[in-house]
C-alpha cells in the first residue's frame, strides 16, 4: 500500500512554475479534500489525467481505487455494459455477472477522460449517478447505489456540443460545479526546463542510462518550440532524444533532428522535414520513416559532393533519374521496399529486440510487428 501511495504521489505531480500551474495547483489543493465534481478540460495532450490524479491524491479517497476510462475508447455498442456492468445472460456473449467501472471505483474517484464522447444514451444513466449516486446494471431492474467522487475531461467545447445536440445541457450543468482548465504548452514555455528534467529522469532510471544533461541553446530550442502535441509530445521527445543519443549530453543540434518544422522555433526553417498537421497514426509513423530515409539520402549526397570536391570521381546524376551508386538505388525503390529495408536493418542492428527496433525507427511496437508480417520479416 505504501508503495502505490508512493507511486501515486509520484505520478500526481503538478510540474511547473508558471502562474498558469500554480493557479491550478492551488484549484487542486481546495477541491482535493471536498467530494465536489471537477471537468478538466485543454487541448489533447496538456496533462489533464495528471491533475485528475493529483485531485484524488490530495482527497481522503487517496486510499480507494482511482479508476481512468477513456470514453473515446470505448465503442458505442458496450459502452453502458463497460461503465454500469451487466447480468449474466443479458446479452449475447454475456455468460458471466460483470461489474461496471463506476462500481468498481466504489468508494473512490472515476475519472471520466473524454467526456464529450460519451454517447447520448449513457449520459442519460451518467447524470442519474451524479445526482443520486444510482444506476443499472445492463439487463437488470434492481438500482444499485454506489459511493464514488467524479472527474471529467474533455478537450473539447461542450457548449458547442450541447447547441449540436451530441451533449445534455443538464449534463453540462451538473459537470461544471468546478472547472479547471490547463492551458496548452505553448502558453506556458517556463514549465518546459521542469517537465523535461523530470522526463529526463524517468527515462533514464527505466533504461539503466546515466543522462549527461542538456546544453542551455539545446534547452533553449525546446522552449521556443510549440509543442502541437503538448507535454505528452515533450515526454516522447524527451524519452527519444535519452534513448537513441545513449543518454550523451544534448546539443542543439542533436535536439534539431527530434522537432519538426511546422512547430519549430524562429531562424531554423528548412533544419526540419515539415510533418503536416491532422494525420492518422499510420500515416504519422510512415512520415517518420521516411524523414529517417531522407536523412540517409541526404548524408548520401552530402559524401558525393565532398568526394567531388576533393577531386574524387563520383557519378553525376543525370536530369532523366539516371543517376548511379546509392543514389540511383534508394530512388529505384518503392515506399513499401524503402520501410522493409530500413525495418530490416534495425532488426538486424539490434539482434531483432523488436521493442529497442521500434525505438530507433520512432514507431510503435504495435506498428512494428503489423510491418513485420507485411514484409515476411519474422
Amino acid at each position: 500500500m505504501a508503495t502505490q501511495e508512493r507511486t501515486l504521489r509520484e505520478e500526481a505531480r503538478l510540474l511547473g512554475s508558471s502562474p498558469q500551474m500554480r493557479r491550478i495547483a492551488e484549484t487542486v489543493a481546495q477541491v482535493g479534500p471536498t467530494d465536489i465534481t471537477v471537468l478538466i478540460t485543454g487541448e489533447s495532450g496538456v496533462g489533464k489525467e495528471v491533475v485528475a490524479k493529483a485531485i484524488h491524491a490530495a482527497s481522503p479517497r487517496s486510499r480507494k481505487p482511482l479508476i481512468t476510462v477513456n470514453s473515446g475508447a470505448i465503442p458505442e455498442g458496450i459502452m453502458e455494459s463497460e461503465l454500469f456492468g451487466h447480468e449474466k445472460g443479458s446479452f449475447t456473449g454475456a455468460g458471466e455477472l460483470r461489474k461496471g467501472y463506476f462500481e468498481l471505483a466504489d468508494g473512490g474517484t472515476i475519472f471520466l477522460d473524454e467526456i464529450g464522447e460519451l454517447p447520448l444514451a449513457a449520459q442519460v444513466k451518467f447524470l442519474r449517478i451524479l445526482e443520486n449516486g444510482e444506476f443499472l446494471r445492463v439487463g437488470s431492474s434492481v438500482p444499485r447505489r454506489v459511493e464514488v467522487r467524479v472527474i471529467a475531461a474533455t478537450n473539447k467545447n461542450l457548449d458547442e456540443e450541447v447547441r449540436a445536440g451530441r451533449f445534455r445541457p443538464d449534463l453540462l450543468f451538473r459537470l461544471r460545479s468546478v472547472i479547471i482548465t490547463i492551458p496548452p504548452l505553448r502558453e506556458r514555455p517556463e514549465d518546459i526546463p521542469a517537465l523535461f528534467a523530470q522526463f529526463a529522469r524517468d527515462v533514464a532510471r527505466r533504461n539503466a542510462l546515466a543522462f549527461e544533461g542538456i546544453a542551455d541553446d539545446a534547452m533553449d530550442l525546446l522552449v521556443a518550440y510549440r509543442w502541437p502535441g503538448n507535454v505528452r509530445e515533450l515526454r516522447n521527445v524527451t524519452e527519444s532524444m535519452i534513448v537513441l543519443e545513449k543518454g550523451k549530453r544534448l546539443e542543439a543540434e542533436d535536439v534539431r533532428r527530434y522537432l519538426t518544422a511546422d512547430a519549430a522555433p524562429s531562424g531554423t526553417a528548412g533544419r526540419f522535414l515539415p510533418v503536416p498537421l491532422h494525420r492518422t497514426v499510420e500515416e504519422a509513423e510512415r512520415e517518420l520513416i521516411l524523414r529517417a530515409l531522407l536523412e540517409i539520402k541526404g548524408d548520401l549526397l552530402a559524401l558525393k559532393t565532398l568526394l567531388a570536391e576533393r577531386g574524387t570521381p563520383v557519378g553525376v546524376p543525370e536530369p532523366s533519374g539516371g543517376a548511379n551508386g546509392p543514389e540511383r538505388e534508394l530512388r529505384a525503390l518503392s515506399l513499401q521496399d524503402m520501410e522493409r529495408t530500413l525495418i530490416a536493418e534495425a532488426l538486424e542492428r539490434y539482434k531483432g529486440n523488436r521493442r529497442v527496433a521500434a525505438r530507433a525507427l520512432n514507431i510503435s511496437e504495435r506498428t512494428l510487428y503489423r510491418k513485420i508480417k507485411e514484409y515476411g520479416l519474422s
